[in-house]
């Protein structure tokens, strides 16, 4: 295929015009319009049908601008990687957090990041995802961290890297786990609970699983932020969740215990960028340690 050919139809796409796209390209109509034929001839298909004085993608127009905005993406980004190869040590690698992130997990994504041996300075932002997200679309952070992928609600175009997944665990102070282990999960009939807020990924995933086992806890305290759910969890105020693959380093560090896992709800970690395809070494980093590391050791946790 010749991408000349696949330049001009995007230009005319943009345009809504054969002479608009002339003017943008510095070509003659003509030669503009003989290249679209070319272009269709070799597809087979139509790509363009008239209106007004304009012009229309036809089905096969608007598949084809889909993947022509694509393969010039690509390109630009592959003209830039190279550019920036030299630079990218210096540059400062900034990451968005979703504030709905367990802090551990953040650290385990992030600590790969500290031991990289250029000279980037890492610097954190945390914040709600869709702001988060505004600012990578703006490209003021390199990455973005998240328990949910990105989807079309949030009208950005970027691509998901799934980092990985695991089951969550009910933790309590040791007072507290003593009272609810036995007889678990029907033990949490009533039990104190401190919950995320059901518009998040963790809140709507536990409201679902109290209902299939039939199972109403006493909400104590309903919040999105995990962080302040684990601080009344350690003074004893309820049980909380955390992931499975945290949970030994928080009976260690916490002094807490696990009351008992949720292995049918499943957590996911995403690493959210603008690339498609990787290159900033820390965004290499944080992705290939999480699915080499992190979650693997998570399979033995499992399994133990």
């Amino acid at each position: 295929m010749n991408f000349k050919h696949l330049r001009y139809f995007l230009a005319v796409a943009q345009e809504g015009s054969i002479n608009r796209a002339s003017e943008k390209l510095h070509l003659t109509p003509q030669t503009i319009s003989g290249q679209i034929k070319l272009l269709e001839q070799e597809l087979g298909t139509a790509l363009f049908k008239k209106r007004g004085r304009n012009l229309k993608l036809t089905k096969a127009g608007q598949h084809a601008l889909n993947y022509a905005e694509d393969i010039f993406l690509l390109g630009d980004e592959l003209k830039q990687s190279i550019n920036n190869a030299t630079t990218l040590k210096q540059q400062r690698f900034t990451i968005g957090i979703a504030d709905v992130l367990p802090k551990l997990i953040t650290y385990h994504l992030l600590e790969p990041a500290l031991k990289q041996s250029d000279s980037s300075r890492l610097i954190c932002e945390e914040g709600p995802l869709p702001n988060l997200l505004a600012d990578l679309a703006t490209q003021k952070l390199d990455l973005v961290l998240a328990d949910r992928p990105l989807d079309a609600s949030f009208h950005i175009r970027g691509y998901n890297h799934l980092l990985g997944e695991c089951g969550l665990s009910f933790f309590a102070t040791p007072d507290v786990a003593a009272t609810y282990r036995a007889n678990f999960p029907a033990s949490l009939e009533g039990a104190p609970m401190l919950m995320p807020s059901a518009e998040t990924e963790r809140g709507s995933g536990l409201k679902r699983w109290f209902e299939r086992h039939k199972i109403r806890p006493d909400i104590q305290v309903e919040c999105a932020d995990t962080a302040l759910i684990e601080a009344f969890g350690l003074s004893g105020a309820g049980i909380f969740c955390a992931p499975t693959v945290i949970a030994q380093q928080m009976t260690r560090q916490y002094g807490v215990e696990v009351i008992g896992r949720m292995d049918d709800i499943r957590e996911r970690f995403y690493a959210i960028s603008l690339e498609r395809r990787v290159s900033h070494p820390g965004v290499l980093a944080v992705c290939n340690s999480a699915r080499t590391a992190l979650f693997e050791e998570l399979d033995k946790t499992e399994k133990s």
